[in-house]
């Protein structure tokens, strides 16, 4: 390697992030390490491992020799993360925190420090995912903002980097990169990309990273941690008490303190029923939430959907796509749930309609509809409308039968 290229790795206190940083080391290219605060602990009444973590990455860069630094994003992660997700649950949507904190934190503001600041060629995470790219190409990729016009310039001919899935199939993390920009993406190395991520701790292990193999694995995000979300979520937003109302006869089973502390498919807490109940809708104009007594019941599944407009990874949809309106692909809207085969349409104004080959349990609005074409992952569009569930259109069909037969008698001999 002729040039010592500066990489610059977001390093969590976690694993991954070490490892990451490690292989770097490795290839001889020139890191540092900086650790991303997005949440004031000061603000948090729980347990927040935010000095721990700290901590833990700032150890793993001494035993490297790696000069690490420190950035804090709380006031951006306030007000581009967590006040989008108190108005999305107050809408009665789900939404998904993880993929916008690498949207508007990780690929965006700490991006833009790592390249613009502290003069990085490219940024590196310990997600595992993997680029169209080279690592040579990643370097040879000049930073440049994105043009401020609504339209590419018709004469730039770079080829658009494609997101795919890591090696490691039940780690691979691209459903939480779906919305990550091509500027960003050009200039991302995902050092994880082939290993697994047993490889990955045997990797760990052997460099003497104790302290943060005996880590638990981070799920969700830091400051909701191990709480009870609806305490959590009521620190935050005033309580709206409601009724939890039967989807099959309307009769009231319980109340809730909020339709933002429900989310479609949990199980509602009631009180002197026999049977467990489930969440199936919600009506945030009369605060009804609607619960079924079955954790399968038809007005769970649904198959069709639409989401707001669709970011492609690409910039641009699939050329099919483009072309006919329509496509054959993937979906999920759960990180590791099964891919789904789908038909997507795609609309004047950017959003998509996905049609499912089989429907599919508690889709829910705020949640992202990610998309997959073999182990490509093309991008993802909040989910904004439902089509109806089965247990509607079971009830529409019967109402038609219902009406058919009685003209039927009605009719004159």
């Amino acid at each position: 390697m002729g040039v010592v290229r500066h990489v610059v790795c977001a390093m969590s206190g976690g694993v991954d992030s070490s490892v990451a940083a490690l292989l770097l080391k490795r290839r001889g290219y020139n890191v540092t390490g900086v650790f991303m605060k997005n949440w004031d602990p000061l603000d948090e009444r729980g347990v927040c491992t935010t000095e721990k973590d700290c901590e833990d990455a700032y150890k793993v860069c001494q035993l490297l020799d790696l000069p690490f630094h420190q950035v804090s994003y709380v006031k951006e992660y306030w007000h581009k993360v967590f006040s989008d997700l108190l108005n999305e649950y107050e809408k009665g949507r789900t939404p998904n925190p993880d993929i916008l904190c690498n949207k508007h934190i990780k690929f965006n503001h700490f991006y833009k420090h790592a390249i613009n600041t502290l003069g990085a060629d490219a940024v590196a995470t310990g997600h595992y995912a993997r680029t169209s790219q080279e690592d040579e190409e990643v370097f040879e990729q000049k930073h440049k903002a994105s043009p401020t016009t609504l339209f590419r310039d018709r004469f730039e001919t770079r080829n658009p980097v494609r997101l795919h899935k890591g090696a490691d199939h039940l780690k691979d993390q691209t459903f939480f990169l779906s919305q990550i920009s091509q500027d960003a993406l050009r200039q991302t190395l995902f050092p994880l990309a082939g290993l697994t991520k047993d490889f990955v701790k045997k990797i760990a292990a052997e460099a003497g990273f104790q302290h943060v193999l005996k880590r638990k694995e981070s799920m969700g995000i830091c400051f909701i941690g191990e709480r009870n979300f609806e305490n959590f979520i009521l620190e935050y937003l005033e309580p709206k008490p409601g009724n939890l109302v039967s989807i099959e006869d309307g009769t009231v089973r319980g109340t809730h303190r909020g339709w933002f502390t429900l989310t479609l498919g949990q199980r509602a807490r009631i009180g002197g029923q026999r049977d467990a109940w489930f969440v199936v809708d919600k009506d945030i104009t009369t605060g009804d939430v609607f619960v079924a007594p079955n954790t399968n019941h038809p007005a769970l599944y649904r198959d069709t959907l639409r989401t707001d407009r669709f970011h492609w990874v690409a910039v641009d949809p699939p050329p099919e796509l483009a072309r006919t309106q329509m496509m054959e692909c993937h979906f999920r809207f759960i990180h590791q749930m099964p891919l789904t085969p789908c038909t997507v349409t795609l609309n004047l104004d950017g959003s998509v309609w996905i049609s499912l080959s089989h429907s599919v349990r508690a889709l829910t609005p705020g949640q992202y509809a990610v998309l997959y074409k073999g182990d490509e992952c093309l991008g993802s569009g909040k989910i904004i409308q439902l089509g109806p569930s089965e247990y509607t259109l079971k009830r529409g069909r019967e109402r038609l039968a219902a009406a058919a037969l009685l003209k039927e008698q009605e009719r004159p001999e």
